[in-house]
This record gives C-alpha cells, sequence and structure tokens, in this order.
C-alpha cells in the first residue's frame, strides 16, 4: 500500500500543476509538500489518514495567523519612525503571535504522537525544512530566469 500513495500523490501533482496554470501557486506548493513530506516519512496509509488531517488543521491555524495577525506588525515594521510607545506595541504584539506559534507547534507535536512515532515527527521538521530550502531555491532559480528573460529583451 506504502508504494502506491507516492504514485497516487504524483499523479495528483502532475494534475494539479495541469491544471492550475491559471497562478494558483499556492496549492501547487501545497500539493508538492505533500507529496514531499509523506516521501521522506514514508508515511503508512493508515498513518496518512490520521496525520494529514492533524497537520493541515495545523498549516491552517499557522498560515492564519501569520497572514493576519502578522499583518499589523508589518504593516508597523514598514511605516518606520516609530514612537517608543507604538514600538513598544508592536513589539508586543510581534511576541504574542510567537507564542502562539509556539503554542500550536507544541499542540501539534501532542496530538501526532497518538499517529505517528516520535522519530517521525523529528523527521517532520527535517522534511519541512529540506521543502522549504527546495522552494527557495526553486523560487532564486525562476526570478534568475526572468531576470535573464528582461536583459535579453532590453538587449
Amino acid at each position: 500500500m506504502k508504494r502506491l500513495i507516492i504514485p497516487i500523490l504524483t499523479l495528483f501533482i502532475c494534475f494539479n500543476v495541469y491544471s492550475q496554470r491559471d497562478g494558483k501557486m499556492q496549492e501547487r506548493i501545497k500539493a508538492q509538500k505533500v507529496a514531499f513530506i509523506t516521501e521522506r516519512l514514508d508515511l503508512s496509509s493508515k498513518e496518512a489518514q490520521k496525520f494529514w488531517p492533524i497537520y493541515n488543521a495545523f498549516e491552517d491555524k499557522v498560515t492564519k495567523m501569520r497572514r493576519n495577525d502578522l499583518r499589523e506588525v508589518r504593516q508597523a515594521m514598514q511605516k518606520g519612525n516609530l514612537s517608543d510607545n507604538e514600538a513598544q506595541q508592536v513589539l508586543d504584539q510581534f511576541m504574542n503571535v510567537e507564542e502562539q506559534l509556539f503554542e500550536a507547534k507544541k499542540q501539534l507535536v501532542k496530538d501526532l504522537r497518538n499517529v505517528i512515532p516520535p522519530q517521525k515527527i523529528i523527521q517532520l521538521k527535517a522534511a519541512e525544512d529540506a521543502f522549504n530550502k527546495k522552494l527557495m531555491k526553486m523560487l532564486q532559480q525562476r526570478r534568475e530566469k526572468m531576470q535573464n528573460m528582461r536583459n535579453n529583451r532590453k538587449n
């Protein structure tokens, strides 16, 4: 059964890449992340059924926090020239969000302990880091390619 997961996920990713050429980059990245983590953790179908709802709920919560709760912090940082009082408020807000993110990570580990062995929980962090590094490299290469294309048009 494990052998079927990777080809199915690969097919899912290929389908998503083909059908979402209209700019839904986030969905494609998420699908690639699912495949990457599933492969790295070597999840059985039973583990995957329990793992992904927990992990996806965590990801949604963290994404919401980063998108909504940190928006004001980012805006204030870009504004610059804050008074001491404003800076302290922004710092307090930032630290509150960081605390919430930490608590969400602790809850994720607690929830996953009932689903996958501790070794795989540790491998999850390594897989996330590896995926993020790979994603950043791909984005950098894409930017360089776009820059080269712009430079070639100018010449």
